[in-house]
């Protein structure tokens, strides 16, 4: 698994990922894109789990995104349901190539500025292969995913409070796991108004 945070505010958005992935053809570590833009809504969406799931779900919201009536409250409250849609074909994919399903999980972070509410929103979606139906989560604040290593620890929107926190998470996920399963480099987009930055804060790899 790998880290997702998100920090929330009326005015600002912010999305840390790390990058570490796995080349599908040669099994060497890789850098992944698991924070991508939605420039013209001024949106970010972001993942923690399959890569391969989060690049088809952002297709079909970019895709989404060119109607003329696109708004991004309706695009939160349909992507629950594409989850499911897509889930299927996902499962059954993971089984043909071997993949146990207890590792079949996928975390989903979509927000950014919504014109309608004049401030900063964002929802998280979680789905895994128990047979449940996709959790839909209105974000209040912000998520760390994982959370254990984090607690205690302040939110902060410091770039230097942000790559900390993600080198305990590659720390704390590494140990768990036995194997390296997070770390590469931290990337962080941050939303405002009109206005969207994308940063590499450096290496979290062998924290």
């Amino acid at each position: 698994m790998s880290i997702l945070n998100v920090l929330l505010t009326p005015e600002k958005l912010l999305v840390a990922v790390d990058t570490l992935a796995e080349d599908v053809m040669t099994g060497k570590p890789s850098s992944a894109a698991k924070v991508l833009l939605i420039p013209q809504h001024n949106l970010v969406m972001a993942t923690r789990g399959s890569a391969q799931f989060f690049l088809r779900l952002y297709e079909l919201s970019l895709q989404a995104s060119f109607r003329a009536d696109f708004t991004m409250e309706q695009l939160m409250a349909e992507l629950g349901l594409v989850i499911e849609q897509l889930w299927p074909n996902y499962v059954a994919a993971a089984d043909r190539a071997g993949i146990p399903r207890d590792q079949l999980h996928t975390e989903i972070v979509l927000g950014g500025w919504s014109p309608k509410n004049a401030r900063m929103m964002a929802t998280a979606y979680a789905k895994s292969a128990n047979g449940e139906q996709v959790i839909v989560q209105p974000l209040e604040g912000g998520l760390a995913s994982p959370g254990d290593p984090l607690r205690g620890r302040p939110a902060s929107f410091e770039p230097q409070a942000i790559l900390k926190a993600g080198r305990l998470q590659t720390e704390f996920l590494n140990r768990a796991a036995g194997k390296e399963v997070a770390g590469g480099r931290l990337i962080c987009a941050c939303l405002r108004d009109r206005h969207a930055d994308l940063s590499d804060l450096g290496s979290i790899a062998g924290a």
